[in-house]
């Protein structure tokens, strides 16, 4: 037995085939991917890796099967799974997953292929475990699959807690004690038991507050939104392959781009945190329909639009529009009166949050600051932000 010492969880004990997945390469890759990707230049302290989390995912796990009383083989799947359940990201983590997902049409928690062979899958065969069983779990499939990937995992419970922590902010918080010995399965189902709809309320709450503050902050958007319009360019401009770039860890990542010419000047910004600035800053209700609801080629189109209406370089032209605003936490199940209920049935405070969302929705439209009124003036018109 390993004991390791974290950050949030004090000393981690990791045993069994956990202990023998931390030297894998695949894992050890997880060191030199940080958990927060562009946040960090924004929160200067928010360094903190997927390598740090997973061994902390791995923890709540451990705890959620005692408590449940999956043991044997069954709790080594899902501690497994817990452990593992990252490294299907590539480089700057949610950054590039949207490039990931369009080269090789896979989510990150696809990992079939990636755990299948090599070193991870004979370390899974040699304790007896099934190679797709775990994917599954991490892929959120079948009853124990909830605890790895659903709406009250324990991916959820560190991420929350890990990322405030290192932000410095106070709105992550939540009691993962109690959340973790409410747990119970019901029809299949996790649940909460009963008297835990606050609960439930607390990790909404802080997921909230975390978006608002840390997760969807402008300034890590729009380095972000440079990032992934670089990586693109690289993949149409080099020989580089789709599976290569998802394996690459962050600095391997920054190091390709400025070896491309195409990107070399991104990799410049991204690296001084010179970035675009905001040319409009959109609410919900005064951003048109046919741009909230774009797809990602329809988006790329309305750039270069934009950018021939202000006469510049259609690289100097960044739409930023996330999807509609959603709440999967909010159909969480919580005993309420010996039933099984969604959170949102039950809760006036959740309600209150999901009104929230919409108020916070933001779209823009970034570029560097000498063509700032160019591209806003391009925007409004091109985008029929006027209208």
């Amino acid at each position: 037995m390993r004991a390791i010492k974290d950050s949030v969880h004090d000393y981690i004990e990791v045993e069994g085939v956990a202990a023998d997945l931390l030297d894998t390469e695949a894992f050890q890759r997880l060191r030199h991917v940080k958990q927060l990707s562009t946040v960090r230049l924004v929160y200067p302290s928010a360094n903190h890796t997927r390598f740090e989390h997973s061994l902390g995912v791995y923890h709540l796990a451990r705890r959620a099967c005692r408590h449940l009383d999956i043991d044997g083989s069954r709790a080594e799947a899902v501690e497994a799974a817990a452990l593992l359940h990252d490294v299907g990201h590539g480089p700057y983590g949610h950054q590039t997953e949207g490039v990931i997902e369009r080269r090789l049409g896979r989510h990150h928690d696809d990992v079939h292929d990636i755990i299948a062979t090599g070193e991870v899958g004979r370390v899974l065969e040699s304790h007896g475990l099934d190679t797709d069983a775990v994917a599954d779990r991490i892929d959120g499939q079948g009853r124990l699959g909830q605890l790895v990937s659903g709406e009250l995992d324990v991916d959820r419970m560190d991420y929350l807690v890990r990322d405030a922590h290192h932000s410095g902010v106070p709105y992550g918080t939540i009691d993962q004690g109690r959340l973790l010995r409410a747990l119970r399965y019901v029809d299949g189902d996790l649940v909460l038991a009963e008297g835990n709809v606050q609960s439930a309320e607390s990790l909404l709450v802080a997921r909230a507050l975390m978006n608002a503050t840390v997760y969807r902050h402008h300034v890590s958007r729009i380095a972000g939104t440079m990032l992934e319009r670089a990586c693109e360019r690289l993949l149409d401009e080099t020989s580089l392959h789709a599976e290569d770039f998802a394996r690459m860890t962050d600095d391997e990542l920054l190091a390709a781009l400025r070896d491309c010419e195409a990107t070399a000047d991104a990799a410049a910004r991204l690296g001084t945190r010179d970035l675009y600035k905001r040319a409009c800053w959109l609410e919900l209700d005064e951003t048109p329909d046919h741009v909230v609801d774009a797809t990602h080629a329809e988006l790329r189109d309305l750039e270069r639009d934009v950018a021939a209406a202000a006469d510049c370089d259609p690289a100097l032209v960044h739409l930023d529009v996330p999807g509609r605003p959603s709440m999967p936490e909010s159909s969480t199940r919580v005993v309420v009166d010996g039933d099984v209920r969604r959170l949102h049935e039950e809760s006036p405070l959740v309600q209150g949050l999901q009104a929230a969302q919409d108020v916070q929705w933001r779209a823009g439209v970034y570029a560097p600051e000498p063509r700032l009124d160019a591209v806003a003036d391009a925007a409004t018109s091109t985008l029929g932000l006027d209208a």
